[in-house]
């Protein structure tokens, strides 16, 4: 039997979630423990010590004390030691075509994250066109690699566990954007990939109303806990509880809501 590991997250952290996604499609969701990280708050002085003071989450500290860090370093370790079939490719050149998907995630994601943050809305176009771009990479990617669909190869594998997160927590672009994939052949493949990613049974631990409340504050070009201009609590707060508050104004270059326009002071 496995050791009891430990994860230190964010509980809407889409890094942490690739390794939730794991747990649910293999059945192990006890086999790790999460401790939740309160990012409003300054870290605890033990954890400092045990990530040798990195702040960077998720973090994995295994049964006999290792600490690992980075969720794609994590995420393979836990496939590879947990019961059952491993969810990345067994065949070597499959492995290889699924890594080669999973290296554009890194721009995916910052192109997404840097669209939501900015402030400036003459750039918005800048912004938009990057992501699009990328869009149209993956899209052409699977259809050389699997046409039909809708996942890269048969079933939900390590590539799908690696961006379903991310197009998840990229709600806050349709939402404080309007973001939409455009229509055509450019971007089909990719928004059946995506569609089908995003439904897929073992991906609902965060909802989109959820990421909007939550990332309210990453609209505003502040993240990872820190505050807008003029407000004192975070969007990022435990309480009030997420579901309590109000949805935020999608207009993100107007200016910040007040605390208690959000529903974060009673």
């Amino acid at each position: 039997m496995m050791a009891k590991h430990f994860v230190y997250h964010i509980p809407v952290c889409p890094f942490s979630q690739r390794l939730e996604i794991l747990l649910a499609l293999r059945g192990q969701q006890d086999a790790v423990e999460f401790r939740v990280v309160d990012i409003t708050k300054p870290r605890d002085p033990q954890l400092l010590a045990k990530t040798r003071g990195s702040t960077a989450l998720p973090v994995l500290e295994t049964g006999d004390g290792s600490i690992l860090k980075e969720s794609l370093v994590i995420l393979r370790y836990l496939d590879e030691i947990l019961d059952g079939p491993m969810l990345r490719r067994s065949d070597p050149v499959e492995h290889a075509i699924e890594s080669m998907l999973i290296a554009r995630e890194g721009p995916f994601t910052m192109a997404g994250y840097l669209f939501v943050m900015n402030q400036d809305r003459a750039r918005r176009s800048e912004h938009l066109d990057r992501l699009l771009a990328i869009y149209r990479d993956i899209n052409d990617f699977l259809v050389d690699w699997n046409a039909r669909g809708p996942y890269l190869f048969v079933d939900f594998g390590l590539a799908e566990a690696v961006f379903t997160p991310m197009f998840k927590r990229f709600w806050f672009l349709d939402y404080y954007e309007g973001f939409r994939l455009p229509a055509g052949r450019d971007y089909d493949r990719v928004r059946a990939w995506r569609h089908a990613c995003m439904a897929h049974p073992s991906t609902g631990q965060v909802t989109e109303e959820e990421i909007v409340k939550l990332y309210y504050d990453y609209a505003l070009g502040t993240g990872n806990g820190a505050l807008p201009k003029g407000r004192s609590v975070s969007s990022f707060v435990f309480e009030p509880s997420w579901q309590s508050r109000p949805m935020p104004p999608k207009d993100k270059y107007a200016g910040s809501a007040t605390d208690r326009e959000l529903g974060l002071v009673t």
